[in-house]
């Protein structure tokens, strides 16, 4: 099953990815995400593994992922390596200037075949589809938010050099 959601942010690719890149930050943006921890040396890249749950109805469902796309600004993708089977990508695209389009994609199956894995699949995908709409929702405000902080920063500091 795959579920999809995108989001436009009033913030240039830079901005948007100093919180995508930064798996530290996950839990303050990502709802339905219990655990999003880094395993090992590599704090981000390609070959960065974490370790992830997710909340599912009543269980949360996850395990190991490794980074295997790394296009800073523009790209983040990674893989299963155990547990839970799923796919994720993060994809931002300048919109026009001082705006970024962000998509969020989730792909997973649930294990077991037939008939009883595609219709857990089906009643997993709104309440994943939510979790992803209200991720994007919670990244644009922080992202936007630091940015007016920033912005606000800036012209403190020129009208004290005016001043």
């Amino acid at each position: 099953m795959r579920v999809t959601a995108s989001i436009d942010v009033s913030a240039p690719p830079e901005a948007v990815w100093a919180f995508v890149d930064d798996p530290t930050r996950y839990l303050e943006f990502m709802r339905g995400v219990t655990r999003w921890e880094v395993v090992g040396e590599q704090r981000s890249g390609c070959g960065t593994r974490v370790r992830t749950l997710l909340q599912v109805g009543s269980a949360e469902v996850g395990g190991l992922v490794e980074v295997v796309e790394h296009v800073p600004c523009s790209e983040l993708s990674w893989v299963s390596i155990t547990g839970a089977d799923q796919r994720g990508r993060w994809r931002l695209r300048t919109r026009r200037p001082g705006r970024t389009t962000v998509e969020l994609r989730l792909a997973y199956g649930v294990a077991g075949s037939g008939l009883l894995g595609a219709i857990a699949e089906r009643l997993a995908a709104p309440q994943i589809r939510g979790h992803l709409r209200r991720s994007l929702q919670q990244l644009k405000r922080q992202v936007e938010s630091e940015q007016l902080r920033a912005t606000a920063a800036q012209r403190r500091a020129a009208r004290q050099r005016v001043a």
